[in-house]
């Protein structure tokens, strides 16, 4: 009887901290105690333990047992540390000789049975193990651990089925007859949808060309039907695959969120579309235990909100910090994660309540200026000064589409130039012109006199914003890059004002 060290990790946010579970055995009245700021599903695993090692053979001594978990002042939450206390007590007990204590980390929850059960937010903690450290995992987990052994060509980790398994890997002892681990295969993206698809619109194609080119926001104003939806979600075909970190970090947000890994989009950008009833914590992230939104589940690419004015207030206000900075700081009072969320705003909105113009030839429910305006002041100005692009999309006339063909652009066409214009604004400045620095634009952007003189008339016409400003420049400078021009022209920054300064939406907004 004496002390025993293993290991597990918490989960704060994308970081995993190494946690220290320390047994103490010692005589006195039967108990076992769990310290170190646990809570209801943790220290509920004194049941869960008690049961597991009594049903797979070994036996919970009539002592008095301590566990500590440490530091002490980081909460612990979940199962995950049901194996890592097992194993503990079993080496501090000595039913299991093991001298290898301080490089063993245990990730499971264990069933009543000794069954192990998977666990969530597992990939981003084998991404930070050190290297010549024994990590134990659930089966239920195996398809991290093959993301995480192909991409970072790490040391084999030992799956287990239930407990006695644990044990045998630690007495040299490997099962037999383990269920085989199925090839891990992970594919170039591929997509369903395709931008030749849309018939017309050719203006929406040219502007969704430029927000993939530069990584721009944007805002598209128009009736139902014209098409919004159906170039929202083309807007991912024409983005380039990610590279392995993204991918890996990506992986990494699902884990947390307690999804299933899928290796046949491994590569490809995310497309998010959370209903507009959808509340602040499931968009942003958050609740009692913080977990990622769909904010940060669209990382690396597409958030689509359509419906813009049906959200809630305080869930569109809550996104204007996040789409400055590219992460989502959520703070508890025991803890602060930060999620990162770097995404593209996709948004759509109707120009009225009722869908449609108040001037509707048709007649259907018309709505008065005065409902209009109440329905559109949902959305504040500072969150539409954080939107690069505002665009209306008229409805297409049916004549256009019976006399449509199949002879558009495709995806695959744009995606090349898209990714041409990307690797230019990587190699020259190392981001995409979306994120630059206001010190970064001035250095690559000098405009002459007369397109100065532009800008400044259109920006004291319409009343906009500094902040304002700078978007125009960035959205010019990625049209020059499309153009392939040596510098930012006076037709570029037109054509960059044309998509804030439209007349219909200057005129509702």
């Amino acid at each position: 009887m004496g002390i025993a060290r293993v290991y597990s990790r918490a989960i704060l946010g994308m970081d995993s901290p190494r946690v220290v579970i320390e047994v103490h055995v010692s005589s006195g009245l039967p108990s076992l105690a769990i310290v170190g700021l646990p809570e209801a599903s943790v220290k509920e695993s004194r049941e869960r333990v008690r049961s597991a090692l009594l049903n797979s053979g070994f036996s919970m001594p009539a002592k008095r047992i301590t566990v500590n978990l440490a530091p002490a002042d980081l909460p612990k939450t979940g199962g995950r540390y049901d194996l890592a206390i097992a194993m503990g007590i079993l080496l501090a007990t000595n039913q299991m000789p093991c001298q290898l204590q301080g490089e063993l980390e245990f990730y499971g929850e264990l069933a009543l049975t000794g069954e192990l059960r998977p666990v969530a937010g597992l990939l981003p903690s084998l991404l930070q193990l050190p290297p010549g450290i024994h990590a134990f995992i659930p089966w239920g987990n195996f398809a991290e651990m093959q993301l995480y052994q192909q991409t970072q060509s790490a040391q084999p980790l030992a799956l287990a089925e239930n407990l006695r398994q644990v044990c045998a890997y630690l007495l040299e002892q490997p099962p037999q007859n383990l269920p085989q681990i199925p090839a891990l295969e992970v594919l170039p993206p591929s997509y369903s949808l395709c931008l030749s698809d849309i018939h017309g619109q050719a203006q929406a194609k040219r502007v969704l060309e430029i927000c993939a080119s530069g990584g721009h926001s944007l805002l598209m104003v128009g009736e139902p039907g014209a098409g919004k939806s159906m170039l929202a979600s083309r807007l991912v075909t024409l983005l380039p695959p990610l590279s392995q970190q993204q991918a890996l970090e990506n992986a990494s947000l699902r884990s947390l969120a307690g999804q299933d890994l899928d290796f046949s989009t491994f590569y490809q950008r995310p497309f998010v579309n959370p209903h507009h009833s959808a509340s602040a914590a499931a968009v942003i992230g958050g609740g009692k235990i913080p977990k990622p939104g769909a904010l940060s589940l669209a990382n690396h690419g597409v958030l689509f909100l359509d419906e813009l004015p049906e959200f809630n207030r305080d869930v569109l206000e809550s996104l204007r910090e996040p789409l400055e900075s590219g992460r989502v700081e959520i703070a508890r009072v025991q803890q602060q994660v930060s999620y990162p969320a770097q995404v593209q705003l996709i948004a759509a909105c109707n120009p009225s309540p009722s869908g449609y113009f108040p001037d509707d030839p048709l007649g259907r429910c018309k709505d008065t200026p005065t409902q209009i305006s109440r329905y559109l002041k949902k959305l504040s100005g500072p969150l539409l000064d954080r939107i690069d692009c505002h665009l209306e999309v008229p409805a297409v006339e049916i004549r256009a589409l019976q006399a449509a063909k199949l002879d558009g652009e495709t995806s695959a066409q744009v995606r090349k130039r898209v990714e041409q214009v990307q690797q230019l604004q990587l190699e020259r400045q190392g981001v995409l012109n979306s994120v630059l620095t206001n010190r970064q634009l001035a250095s690559l952007v000098s405009i002459d006199a007369a397109s100065e003189q532009l800008v400044n008339q259109s920006l004291q016409r319409f009343g906009l914003s500094a902040r304002s400003y700078y978007r125009i420049l960035r959205l010019a400078l990625t049209i020059a890059d499309m153009q392939q021009a040596r510098r930012v022209e006076s037709v570029h920054l037109a054509e960059a004002l044309s998509y804030r300064l439209s007349s219909k939406l200057a005129e509702l907004f």
